[in-house]
């Protein structure tokens, strides 16, 4: 069965790259074989979670590359497979540009986002995080042509990839703390060691997370398709950051501040997004903030060793959050608009996919028996028990919840002006101030059938936190706060339901411009972060240009002037000397050929002639 493991994340990684390799000659059977592969993927995921396999191999000294399937990796992992085949039918459904470009990413993407979850050991889920980090950024700037959506891509591929550095320094000090890099064991670092490890992993889930201060990319990240929003934001990316931290939840409690750290951060985060939700007027920027909020309760559960709530949460939050966004995408392709002010009598006008909007809206407001209701009960029980001050925030932000779950709904359901017309508000003129594409008037089968599905995982899985399947799922996780009491589930079903009812009565809510533009989070970071980045550069380019130019620029003058002056003394007196040398033995020679004339009298004459001179000599010497 370990050889399945590697076929999980292989299949549909090599599916992806050859699509995308083929290009535009693969268009016609890309949608078929996506699809395919993502029906594989489900029962390939099915079979896994039965079996739980593992599988380890050498990697590099001190580290090996793991993966394996236990309780929480078996959840997710099938929780995602079968959210990217609903979501890949939707998009076969509406259609998209180049289609195996499309796809091809979207196959690379789940690939990554299994093997994030099925990571073992901190090598195999850096190389996860990195391919899943690429891959979104080419997805959400997915329309290429149009700079706002490459430069949304480029804004969170670098908040994120800025957060990853933390994974980075989790991995070195692991590696250099000696304590090993499999993710089990990462609590038994020394002290010193593990908080490090801690430190750089709960910023890097963070991020991923779009938790405080990192949630403004997940705005810019609506540029994108709606289906890439629809599996991006619900099971995959967003949704690894608050896993990533439910599978390491021992290490957080093993240092103490981490797990606290971890809480508040969950806990600030689903409230302060919750009241960026309620102040948004376009549906998908509203769902992105609350989506950033919603994982605030995962990561408030990791933080609480609520693994259990926090799992449930997670899985349940993926079906609601995956139908929500469809649902969005559909209405922006049928009626061209996402504006909430457009979107009046929308869910009359098309009344399943209305129905199943309505389902996911009060799954996200926490109507009982609906299933957030039960998986955000279970992290509140945990809160209430470790800390009063964050059970009121987390119990804020559960109300938060159903108020902006409770404008959506309000707005595409409410009749125009009581005039019973089945309709959008204020008419095509109202319609067109709000385009944003040409609209198809159409919401096809093929895109109401995923629709349809997710909707029952809205309304069912709250079963995950509910006995017995909670209990169980507690044991199999090893989670052992408590249960919510059954005064706790009413007063937030009852919480939910005063909410609603209110913004029945004053549907108009305010919507301050901070909460609108997300708290200027990323006017603070540009002012925080890339302004200052952008001064250094400038400062350390003046540097280059002026300090260090300037030696390379001097030194290579330097050099010419004292290449042209060896190459002058090289040609008059070197060369010189050695034409003249080479003159001398020329003349030698010349002189040395005058006797060798070949005549034999002529050499005894020579002979005798230097005979003659030895006997002088020796005369003389005498």
């Amino acid at each position: 069965m370990s050889a399945l493991l590697w076929l999980l994340p292989a299949v549909p990684a090599a599916a992806g790259t050859g699509l995308l390799l083929a290009g535009r000659r693969a268009d016609r059977g890309a949608v078929a074989l996506s699809l395919t592969v993502a029906a594989g993927v489900v029962v390939l995921t099915s079979v896994l979670a039965a079996t739980r396999p593992s599988v380890m191999v050498p990697f590099m000294a001190g580290a090996g590359f793991g993966l394996g399937v236990d309780t929480l990796s078996a959840l997710v992992l099938v929780t995602v497979s079968v959210v990217a085949l609903l979501v890949l039918v939707f998009a076969a459904g509406e259609g998209t540009e180049a289609p195996a470009r499309f796809h091809g990413l979207m196959l690379v993407f789940l690939a990554a986002v299994l093997l994030t979850t099925a990571a073992t050991t901190l090598p195999a889920l850096l190389f996860a995080w990195e391919v899943m980090g690429a891959t979104s950024y080419a997805l959400i700037g997915f329309s290429w042509r149009q700079e706002s959506r490459v430069s949304a891509g480029l804004t969170a591929f670098v908040v994120t990839r800025t957060a990853d550095l933390g994974m980075y320094l989790a991995a070195g000090v692991a590696l250099a703390g000696g304590a090993g890099m499999v993710l089990t064991d990462l609590s038994q670092a020394a002290p010193g060691w593990r908080d490090a490890i801690a430190a750089g992993l709960v910023v890097a889930a963070a991020g991923k997370a779009a938790q405080l201060p990192f949630s403004f990319w997940l705005s810019r990240a609506m540029e994108g398709p709606s289906t890439v929003s629809a599996l991006l934001h619900s099971a995959a990316m967003v949704a690894m950051g608050g896993y990533v931290l439910l599978r390491v939840e021992p290490l957080l409690q093993a240092t103490g501040w981490a797990a606290t750290a971890t809480a508040w951060l969950g806990a600030l985060t689903a409230l302060a997004l919750g009241m960026v939700a309620l102040a948004q007027r376009d549906l998908k920027q509203l769902l992105a903030a609350s989506t950033a909020a919603q994982l605030g309760f995962v990561v408030l559960g990791a933080g609480l060793g609520a693994t259990a709530g926090g799992a449930a949460h997670l899985v349940a939050h993926a079906s609601t959050k995956a139908l929500l966004f469809l649902v969005a995408g559909a209405w922006l392709s049928a009626l061209g608009t996402k504006q909430l002010a457009a979107l009046r009598g929308a869910g009359r006008r098309w009344p399943v996919v209305g129905a199943a909007f309505a389902v996911g809206a009060l799954a996200l407001a926490g109507v009982a028996p609906l299933s957030l209701w039960a998986t955000k009960d279970a992290v509140l029980a945990a809160a209430l028990s470790a800390s009063p001050a964050l059970y009121i925030i987390a119990l804020a932000a559960a109300a938060l919840s159903a108020a902006y779950a409770g404008k959506a709904l309000a707005l595409v359901w409410r009749r125009p002006d009581g005039s019973g017309e089945a309709t959008i508000t204020g008419g095509a003129e109202a319609i067109h101030r709000h385009l944003e594409q040409q609209p198809t008037g159409h919401v096809g089968r093929w895109e109401t059938l995923p629709v349809v599905i997710l909707a029952v995982g809205a309304a069912g899985l709250g079963l995950l936190a509910l006995p017995p399947v909670g209990a169980i799922l507690r044991t199999a996780l090893g989670d052992d706060t408590a249960a919510p009491h059954v005064w706790e589930m009413v007063l937030t079903a009852a919480l939910a339901l005063v909410v609603l009812a209110l913004l029945m009565v004053r549907p108009r809510l305010p919507e301050p411009g901070f909460l609108g533009g997300w708290l200027g989070l990323e006017r603070a970071a540009d002012a925080v972060a890339v302004r200052p980045t952008l001064a250094l550069a400038r400062v350390l380019s003046r540097f280059d240009d002026q300090v260090l130019d300037r030696a390379v620029d001097s030194t290579a003058r330097a050099g010419m002037v004292l290449a042209q002056a060896a190459a002058a003394a090289d040609r008059g007196g070197v060369d010189r000397l050695v034409e003249t040398v080479a003159r001398g033995a020329r003349h030698l020679g010349q002189w040395a050929r005058i006797p060798q004339s070949g005549q034999v009298h002529q050499y005894y004459a020579q002979l005798t002639a230097v005979l003659l001179g030895v006997a002088v000599l020796f005369a003389v010497v005498r």
